[in-house]
């Protein structure tokens, strides 16, 4: 049937005003910076409407939206961040875990174990306690929102990751960076943290041992200093001179060994700092 020509104009304009179907929308995401990789750290956002989040099933912190998490040196290649919304929605995220190749060193003439040490088979495990205590505790340190820095400038001589094999059998494999600077050099925070622990003499491995917790899982430890200038529970700054360098506890020469883990985690500071200035 024909409309009378008055109404068409009223079809028209009845037709350009009816709804259009709703643009769609992006489901919430996760965001970060940094790589997932053996030793390597990230930081990001998770999703809007986040009430849990977990990495590999075990819950992280999450404040103001952020998180940070961490990848072991020998972490696999595969790790899943998972985020439960408000409104009962799952939001899985698949990393992908970089590789890394590791500086191996074959000493095929040394055993792995040298004499039994009596002195240190007495002292170690109070160590080890100590340690372990620290690292538990839970403080109300920001620094790991922060962009770390290096706390000595000077030259790298020792690498994360690396490792010996003696005679076919691995080694510990190092932990963390070693800055070869002179004793008294001093030695600066990082990032924002609080004391977790201050030996208040040498450790047998360590010689005088600085721990620092940044927050979040994430914590610092200074080992073979000279002099430790901050005490259990201080809150120091980003830049703050903590101690000087030293050659104390198990050492061939005078440098800063800067360790960093999350949680369990031991991570390389050169991909969280950053390249050493200069180098």
């Amino acid at each position: 049937m024909r409309l009378p020509a008055a109404l068409a104009p009223l079809v028209c304009l009845a037709a350009a005003a009816s709804p259009q179907a709703p643009a769609p929308v992006a489901a919430p995401a996760f965001r970060w910076t940094g790589t997932p990789t053996q030793g390597g750290l990230i930081a990001g956002t998770v999703p809007t409407g986040s009430v849990t989040v977990t990495l590999d099933g075990q819950p992280i912190a999450v404040e103001a939206g952020r998180f940070i998490a961490g990848f072991d040196r020998d972490a696999g290649s595969q790790a899943v961040l998972v985020a439960t919304l408000d409104d009962g929605r799952r939001i899985t995220q698949p990393l992908a875990v970089a590789a890394r190749a590791w500086r191996i060193e074959r000493l095929d003439t040394l055993p792995k174990f040298p004499a039994p040490d009596p002195v240190m088979a007495q002292l170690r495990p109070a160590e080890l306690a100590r340690i372990a205590a620290a690292r538990a505790e839970v403080t109300d340190a920001t620094g790991w929102r922060q962009a770390f820095r290096w706390p000595a400038i000077g030259r790298i001589s020792g690498l994360f990751g690396a490792q010996r094999i003696y005679r076919g059998e691995p080694g510990s494999y190092h932990s963390g960076i070693d800055i070869a600077r002179p004793t008294g050099t001093p030695v600066v925070a990082p990032a924002d943290g609080v004391v977790i622990l201050a030996a208040d003499h040498p450790f047998t491995l360590e010689g005088n041992l600085l721990m620092i917790d940044h927050g979040h899982g994430l914590n610092s430890a200074f080992l073979h200093l000279s002099r430790i200038d901050v005490r259990v529970g201080d809150h120091v700054r980003q830049g703050d001179p903590i101690g000087a360098v030293g050659a104390t506890g198990r050492a061939t020469g005078p440098h800063l060994h800067w360790s960093l883990r999350w949680r369990d985690a031991r991570l390389d500071p050169l991909l969280v700092a950053g390249a050493m200035p200069g180098a």
